[in-house]
């Protein structure tokens, strides 16, 4: 059958958007060294090996679908079109890995029940029964002529080969439905986590996707039995729809581990940042600081530095006037700050003033009736912001300064 010039057009229009197959191989990929670690250091877990299973199916199928792995196949084999029992059960046993992955993991590992090692059982019988009507009916059908992006058009009417390719499209579309309403009721559920409130909503586009592309097939193989010719379905937009579907999984996949990991580590960095103006100032009472160590990791790098300021701020409480550390967390409330930040201003005001003290005045020598420095150690973050605020500091000093007037006039009396 010849393509008809209306035909043609959609195909010259989607041939300027082609994705290669090997963007989504490379994107599932990434995906899968990504959680590889994980998975060999917890190989009893299930969902783990669920998630290692299904990535490594769908770069299985991105590299056996792509047209040069179809002919060396076909070749290495010597069978014509071998590859197309061996592609629709890659895209079977994908499916059914989905759908025992979202199993696994909508239910948690907790979850032991029958119902839940019933449904896991279900899904692995019928998908595995699918995959063995897959190759016998391969084996029962002609197909001698070899085609490596348009067999399931070529093949539409051919005895067995309809079947079979209009088994995998069902097999492929049920499995996609079922995995696609699952993600979405679970979306829907509160107290998820944000990174993997995401990712699931990656994987629901992902598999919509997916069952768009078992549509465009089946529209094209339909047109085939009609006698019409609707090929470019199949040949030109079934690919990009499917590497879009690959690349919006995969990336569903590594959204909540390295959304998390990078937070994390955004987090700690933030905090070592932030403890800057509070480490320098102890600096000045300690002068040899932090040593740097190269392979240092960022937690490791905080952890010294939270215990460096602690270390120097333990022995620094001895010079703290408490008198003067509670008029300046009252003249901070007066100056309209909320009581945390209050509490810090005040801490700053009285760190300062113990650096300035320590300077002047010998070390006291009896140090267990010291001011009780819990609070300080324990707030050092705080202190550390609003040292970044040194006209603040002043205004909160300089009206506890006032404060202190009339209490040493009351004492002179």
């Amino acid at each position: 059958m010849t393509p008809t010039s209306s035909a043609l057009e959609p195909a010259r229009f989607l041939s300027d958007f082609y994705i290669s197959f090997w963007i989504p191989t490379a994107v599932l990929t990434t995906a899968l060294v990504i959680k590889l670690p994980t998975i060999i250091r917890l190989w009893r877990d299930p969902l783990l090996r669920a998630v290692g299973g299904l990535l490594l199916l769908a770069c299985g199928v991105f590299v056996f679908c792509t047209p040069s792995t179809i002919a060396a196949v076909n070749r290495w084999t010597g069978v014509p079109n071998i590859s197309a029992p061996w592609c629709y059960s890659l895209i079977t046993a994908f499916c059914g890995s989905c759908l025992l992955l979202i199993i696994a993991w909508r239910n948690g590992l907790s979850d032991r029940s029958a119902a839940t090692r019933r449904a896991m059982r279900w899904v692995v019988a019928v998908y595995s029964g699918v995959i063995a009507a897959l190759w016998l009916l391969f084996a029962l059908a002609d197909a001698p002529v070899e085609r490596l992006q348009d067999l399931d058009t070529y093949y539409a009417n051919t005895p067995f080969m309809r079947e079979e390719i209009l088994l995998y499209l069902v097999a492929h579309s049920i499995a996609c439905l079922i995995t696609s309403w699952l993600i979405w009721n679970w979306v829907r559920t509160e107290g998820l986590d944000a990174w993997l409130r995401w990712g699931l909503k990656l994987l629901g586009v992902g598999y919509v996707l997916n069952l768009m592309f078992d549509a465009v097939k089946l529209v094209a193989v339909g047109a085939r039995w009609c006698g019409r010719d609707l090929d470019w379905l199949s040949t030109d937009l079934a690919p990009p729809v499917a590497a879009l579907s690959a690349i919006n999984i995969a990336v569903g996949f590594i959204l909540p581990h390295a959304g998390q990991y990078l937070h994390d580590r955004w987090r700690v960095r933030l905090a070592h940042r932030e403890l800057r103006p509070l480490y320098q100032l102890t600096r000045t009472v300690h002068g040899d600081g932090v040593p740097f160590v190269l392979r240092a990791t960022p937690e490791l790098r905080l952890t010294r530095r939270e215990t460096f300021i602690r270390d120097v701020l333990l022995p620094l409480t001895r010079h703290i006037d408490e008198d003067l550390d509670r008029r300046s967390y009252d003249a901070a409330v007066d100056l309209g700050h909320p009581p945390d930040r209050a509490r810090a201003l005040a801490s700053a005001v009285s760190i300062l003033d113990a650096v300035d003290t320590r300077g002047h005045t010998p070390e006291p020598a009896d140090t267990a009736g010291g001011p009780d420095a819990t609070h300080l150690l324990k707030e050092i973050g705080a202190v550390s912001r609003v040292l970044r605020h040194p006209d603040e500091i002043e205004a909160v000093r300089m009206r506890a300064a006032v404060k202190a007037i009339p209490a040493e006039s009351a004492v002179h009396e």
